[in-house]
């Protein structure tokens, strides 16, 4: 829920309302490039959650694979920034029913039997209760299914303490074959941070990405590692750019300064585009500027989903950034 837009909270009389989350979006982005992606959480019986799936079906995503019980659904509050002014989100998702969830909830081998691929991120243990067992469960028969799997870091501070991430996500990375993340997420989940960067100060250190993910690689036995590159010159006037750490080699794509509209789910079209990529067959150089051309797009849209379309993320990667009117 959102104030209209640039409005503070203090000065919102209403709300927009938007179903969303990472792995959603994520599922959004797949499915509007062409692939077949489904949705899998825990919900209550009721009309909000009906309304959250018409959303899912809306943009093809399966949600049959969705399992019910508890009394509430997580939300969370965005007031988004502008200039120098910053976003911010207060997050109402204690007993939700995902929280809520218990191991039994989940038929695994069931839920993978017609799966390639399985994505998660680090919200999902970070919501307490079982669901840091629950997210290793599904890593654990993933790879016992044969799937690939893809974690996106996602440190919230908001959620749990960097005390907490350091000792749930490691296990979980683990099981991982492509890892996700920015360095603040490598900091703060991992322990590992790149040399000779300073986001604040806007400075990036390429060399330092690059040796951060041969670590994170050989540490933790993950064949890709890929990072997004930000530089936030305000919260209306971005830098975005990427890097895929595979086969040994760093591959960085080119950068491109985009006028926010709304950042909120850059990071989800990010691995939705680094995904479908992978899954297309894309070499890494190709991988990362599909990914970074797809998370570019997407911080020129309301809302969390990304709705380009792979055609045109193509277009854009082919140097067509002119933002001309097509007639």
């Amino acid at each position: 829920m959102a104030p209209r837009g640039y409005l503070k909270f203090i000065q919102a009389d209403g709300f927009d309302i938007n179903y969303t989350g990472s792995e959603a979006n994520v599922c959004v982005s797949l499915c509007s490039f062409g692939l077949a992606a489904d949705f899998v959480t825990k919900l209550p019986k009721n009309d909000i959650s009906a309304a959250c799936l018409a959303t899912m079906r809306k943009f093809g995503v399966g949600v049959d694979k969705i399992v019910y019980g508890g009394d509430r659904l997580g939300s969370y509050y965005l007031e988004r920034g502008a200039s120098q002014r910053p976003s911010k989100v207060i997050y109402d998702r204690k007993y939700s029913s995902i929280s809520m969830a218990g191991p039994a909830d989940f038929d695994w081998d069931t839920i993978f039997a017609d799966a390639g691929w399985f994505h998660f991120t680090g919200i999902n243990p970070a919501l307490g209760g079982e669901m840091a067992r629950i997210s290793l469960d599904a890593c654990k028969a993933a790879r016992q299914s044969g799937l690939t799997v893809s974690c996106d870091l996602n440190y919230r501070k908001n959620l749990w303490s960097t005390e907490e991430a350091r000792e749930i996500m490691p296990e979980l990375v683990r099981r991982c074959d492509l890892l996700i993340g920015n360095e603040e997420d490598a900091e703060k989940c991992l322990g590992l941070s790149p040399e000779g960067t300073d986001v604040v100060a806007g400075r990036l250190n390429r060399e330092g990405y690059a040796k951060l993910a041969a670590t994170i690689s050989e540490r933790f036995e993950i064949p890709q590692v890929a990072f997004t590159l930000r530089t936030s010159r305000s919260a209306s006037d971005n830098n975005w750019a990427g890097m895929l750490y595979s086969g040994g080699n760093a591959y960085f794509s080119k950068a491109y300064d985009i006028h926010m509209v709304d950042r909120v789910g850059g990071g989800d079209s990010f691995s939705a585009g680094l995904i479908y990529a992978l899954v297309q067959g894309y070499d890494p150089q190709e991988a990362i500027e599909f990914a970074v051309a797809a998370s570019c797009l997407k911080q020129t849209m309301e809302y969390d989903f990304n709705l380009a379309t792979a055609e045109d993320v193509r277009q854009l990667m082919g140097g067509d950034g002119s933002g001309r009117v097509q007639r």
